[in-house]
């Protein structure tokens, strides 16, 4: 329902098929649906130029559906059975191994939840696995194209944008900062990844880029891409375990999604969450310049500031004060697998995962106890409608301004200078925000490693 698809469990072992269909793949349809609901009243609010109406969720909703997530998946989904990926009613298949062990191999409508789970940016595997198991991504291209499906309409929705505000140049202004985060948090991890492990140094061997824990089919290349991409664009599916990441590449995954998943982001989620920054920046250079901030001709006054200033306390509340919670009991604590500063990282990457609505897994934490499935339900709660709330009172409050003509003393929105401004208010935001805590896991680990 919150577009998160955190999963303590195994599809395989614990749910029927009919579970999976209607149960799960409906509900991928219909979040990333609401997404594009709440983000196109977004754009409505900013590009009208004065309206007391947004539009009708139930009809945005319903367009969002059938004109545009299921074209997209049937194309999908269609290219992954041609790839090898299960589509059937067929009843799971008894095999016996080459060393003679008796074995089930899982079957199931499987094609059909994987296609919608990466356009919907929902992340949910049909087994347990996830990306990493071959039915779900068993060759290099189904691998290809299921990482382009991730972050297909994320993209093309930085493009709506400025056909509602009938400016394209915000759409480039907005999607340079994504390439531009993207590709900083990319090129961290890829070298993080190709560093040997100091404690081999006294091992006779040749030193490589550590293989545990990747997808050993696809190289340590296309795990890192798919880390990044998958944290980035509020994904939340994984081709190999982030638990085996490096710290530093663990720490690019805990960023991506502490700063409130807008590299890409989810369907709809990412790009409103991509405009409450740009709004935020907008108050930044007003402030800074001594003058009424506006954004395309709308000012930003007390009512839309305090609106913002909600959404700023989402991320801290689902992250810190749960996680903080969790981690000073000691039984939630006891799920912890690892000592030290990576046990810290599992808790913390489980609450920030949850929180910004991605659903990935560090992996290591035993998270399917009360305790944990409560508290990490309501971070997905808190981090889902702890936005579109303050987004939708903020659009119904843009959209009652009237517009004001844009002349040469208005800030410009749409260049390299305010590209940089935004950028930069987005890691000082998540900065100042989340570093501690950073500091106390991947940062800590890092340093101790050796490197």
């Amino acid at each position: 329902m919150t577009n998160t698809n955190w999963q303590s469990y195994s599809g395989e072992a614990t749910l029927s098929y009919l579970s999976q269909m209607v149960g799960l793949t409906v509900q991928n349809f219909v979040s990333a649906a609401t997404g594009l609901a709440v983000l196109v009243a977004l754009c409505r609010g900013i590009g009208r130029k004065s309206t007391k109406t947004l539009g009708n969720f139930w009809v945005d909703m319903t367009r969002a559906t059938l004109y545009g997530l299921l074209p997209l998946c049937l194309l999908l989904a269609l290219y992954l059975v041609w790839q090898g990926v299960p589509q059937t009613f067929a009843q799971y298949v008894n095999a016996v191994t080459m060393q003679g062990v008796d074995q089930v191999i899982p079957l199931g409508p499987a094609a059909s939840q994987i296609a919608i789970k990466q356009l919907g940016t929902n992340g949910g595997g049909f087994f347990g696995v996830n990306s990493a198991h071959p039915f779900e991504n068993p060759t290099a291209w189904s691998n290809l194209f299921e990482l382009a499906s991730i972050i297909l309409i994320p993209v093309a929705l930085v493009f709506t944008f400025g056909h509602y505000v009938k400016d394209q140049r915000q759409s480039r202004a907005i999607i340079a900062c994504m390439l531009a985060l993207f590709l900083i948090g990319g090129a961290t991890s890829l070298w993080a990844e190709y560093q040997p492990n100091p404690a081999l140094n006294n091992v006779a061997v040749e030193q490589t880029a550590p293989l545990e824990g990747k997808e050993a089919r696809f190289g340590t290349t296309a795990t890192v891409l798919w880390s990044v991409t998958t944290t980035a664009a509020s994904n939340g599916s994984v081709n190999g375990m982030h638990d085996s990441l490096n710290p530093l590449s663990g720490m690019v995954a805990l960023v991506n999604m502490m700063v409130g998943e807008v590299i890409f982001g989810g369907v709809g989620a990412g790009l409103y969450g991509m405009l409450l920054n740009v709004l935020i920046a907008v108050f930044l250079a007003g402030l800074m310049i001594g003058r009424t901030p506006e954004y395309l001709g709308k000012k930003l006054q007390a009512r839309e500031v305090q609106l913002l200033v909600v959404t700023l306390l989402v991320m801290p509340v689902g992250v810190l004060v749960l996680g903080a919670i969790a981690a000073a009991l000691p039984g939630p604590a006891a799920t912890i697998s690892n000592p030290g500063p990576h046990g810290f990282s599992q808790l913390l990457y489980a609450y920030t995962s949850a929180s910004a609505n991605n659903g990935s897994a560090f992996g290591g934490l035993s998270a399917n106890t009360p305790f944990h499935n409560l508290m990490l339900g309501l971070g997905m709660l808190i981090g889902r409608f702890g936005y579109i709330l303050p987004v939708l009172a903020l659009a119904g409050s843009l959209a009652m301004k009237k517009t004001a003509p844009i002349g040469q003393n208005s800030f410009p929105t749409h260049g390299p200078l305010f590209v940089t401004l935004l950028t930069v208010t987005i890691l000082l935001v998540g900065g100042l925000t989340f570093l501690p805590t950073l500091a106390l896991g991947p940062i800590a680990e890092h340093l101790s490693l050796g490197f």
